[in-house]
């Protein structure tokens, strides 16, 4: 079964569309991704999409959930038109949409809409994943763990996976045959905080008309300010026992303008403040893993945006380092693929399982009362 999968996440990069063909000839889903799209967004678009975060009319939410959704179908349709893969062929679109709200234990949601991407598209659309997870007293997040333990454990290691989008999320799995033979449920998953969005954040305030620190080049040639990376750690949410999850509406601007002005406050120059900022993720992580994490990893691999900053990825393995000297840290890149299409991919997983009337969710990683088929359907055109 073909789907398209598509993501926007926390770091309002753009969207990400991946076209992948889903086979169990063993009864174990594999997954071979068959192409791969990214749709930047405008200034303008990522402006809109913040400022909803922050507030907004009923109004502006409705024209912003319709423009979303011609956006999406515009990456579904690139996405598609890449594969080379007959309409006829691609079974549905599985379209995270844009989370503009996540409240703890009572709310989630995405926008998106999906009636415009099957008009669009001509294909059915499964959307609003998180939605029943929180309906079941689940955190609605992580939910890519499910893609971790279906497709990318490894054959006999336990295996942390780290995404590192807007904010970090970790995936523990167990060895292959431990997940063939009934193991799925013991797999864990949590946000470990930050990952790029305050990261970007200052570099958007600091460098106007940069989108991001490419290459991580700025955050390399600063000193992180220890000080206010301890000061940032010392919030409650790093104390808190998984499952738990986070996302900009604890991170906000104001968080990262408050982080600039800690930061000045001992002297920082530019350099220094993303360089700090790099750091805050880095040893957030590594906190994460020594106080949550008792499974023996010996093998971490990094994914997302952020697996893309070399400097980023440099400071996450010498943190690791501290805290497990026997983990080899590698980026998801380069072992899989490219680790921008991975959350792409998962989304299209989650649209598989709905298709094929399997839960979505697991339980140990958001807190779930139980499995639970994710998602909902929008019909193709007639």
């Amino acid at each position: 079964m073909i789907l398209v999968g598509l993501m926007s996440g926390t770091s309002l990069d753009g969207i990400s569309a991946a076209v992948a063909r889903f086979i169990e000839p063993d009864g174990i889903v594999r997954a071979e991704l068959l192409a791969f799209t990214h749709r930047a967004y405008s200034a303008s678009e990522r402006a809109r999409l913040e400022a909803a975060m922050q507030g907004g009319t009923a109004q502006e939410f409705c024209r912003l959930n319709a423009d979303l959704g011609d956006w999406l179908a515009d990456a579904a349709i690139a996405a598609h038109a890449e594969s080379g893969v007959p309409r006829a062929d691609v079974a549905a679109v599985a379209s995270h949409g844009q989370t503009l709200w996540h409240e703890v234990g009572h709310s989630t949601w995405q926008i998106g809409d999906a009636s415009r991407i099957a008009e669009r598209t001509g294909l059915r659309v499964v959307s609003d994943f998180r939605s029943r997870d929180v309906a079941a007293g689940g955190q609605g997040a992580p939910l890519v763990p499910m893609a971790d333990a279906l497709l990318f454990t490894h054959a006999t290691k336990f295996r942390a996976l780290q995404n590192l989008g807007g904010i970090g999320n970790v995936a523990v799995v167990p060895p292959a045959n431990t997940i063939a033979n009934g193991g799925l449920l013991s797999v864990r998953a949590f946000d470990t905080g930050p990952s790029v969005v305050v990261i970007d954040t200052i570099v958007r305030a600091l460098r106007p008309g940069w989108s991001y620190d490419k290459d991580g080049v700025l955050a390399a040639s600063g000193s992180a300010v220890a000080a206010v990376v301890d000061a940032a750690l010392a919030h409650p949410y790093f104390r808190m026992e998984p499952p738990k999850s986070t996302g900009r509406e604890l991170f906000t601007r104001a968080y990262a303008e408050q982080f600039i002005a800690d930061c000045r406050a001992h002297g920082a120059g530019d350099a220094d403040i993303v360089a700090t900022a790099v750091s805050f993720t880095a040893r957030s992580i590594a906190d994460q893993y020594a106080r949550f994490l008792p499974e023996p990893i010996e093998d971490v691999l990094l994914g997302g945006g952020g697996a893309q900053n070399p400097t980023l990825v440099r400071a996450i393995t010498t943190e690791l380092a501290r805290v497990m000297p026997d983990a080899v840290v590698k980026r998801f890149d380069d072992v899989f693929w490219d680790s921008e299409a991975k959350e792409a991919v998962a989304f299209a997983l989650l649209g598989y399982l709905h298709l094929t009337d399997r839960p979505g969710n697991l339980p140990s990683a958001t807190g779930a009362r139980g499995p639970r088929r994710l998602g909902s359907l929008t019909p193709a055109t007639a």
